[in-house]
């Protein structure tokens, strides 16, 4: 099986370059898992978790949506966020997500940046519980 060269970017870094197996992605509309050898593709990302296998280690990140290219065996990941799961806390996530729920939102602007916080700590929340395989 081919190795799959895996890079994440940030706007402050490079938060991820590592090599791996199989790579599976959050994209906009569900999960996508990629081999090596895969057809070229430009897809967008949903806020979730990116699962890296080598082997029998598995590396987990949360990434904020973001666009994802795949190419030669290479994976480019551009995200506005990425951190790794293990330094999520789901008991902060969830009391941010309380406050988020319970902030007014009057505006049509206000209601729409409250629905994408929301959305993005529904999902990190649900990452941050979701055991390790």
């Amino acid at each position: 099986m081919a190795e799959l060269h895996c890079i994440v970017v940030t706007p402050e870094e490079t938060s991820l370059e590592t090599t791996a197996e199989s790579v599976v992605l959050p994209m906009f509309d569900g999960e996508m898992g990629v081999l090596g050898n895969r057809a070229a593709l430009i897809g967008r990302l949903g806020s979730g978790e990116i699962r890296f296998r080598q082997g029998d280690q598995l590396e987990r990140y949360f990434v904020e949506g973001g666009f994802v290219q795949v190419s030669d065996n290479t994976i480019s990941v551009l995200t506005s966020r990425a951190i790794p799961v293990s330094e999520l806390d789901a008991e902060s996530t969830a009391s941010l997500l309380q406050e988020a729920l319970a902030k007014p939102a009057r505006s049509p602007e206000e209601q729409d940046i409250r629905a994408r916080t929301v959305q993005r700590l529904r999902a990190q929340l649900r990452v941050s519980k979701r055991p390790s395989e």
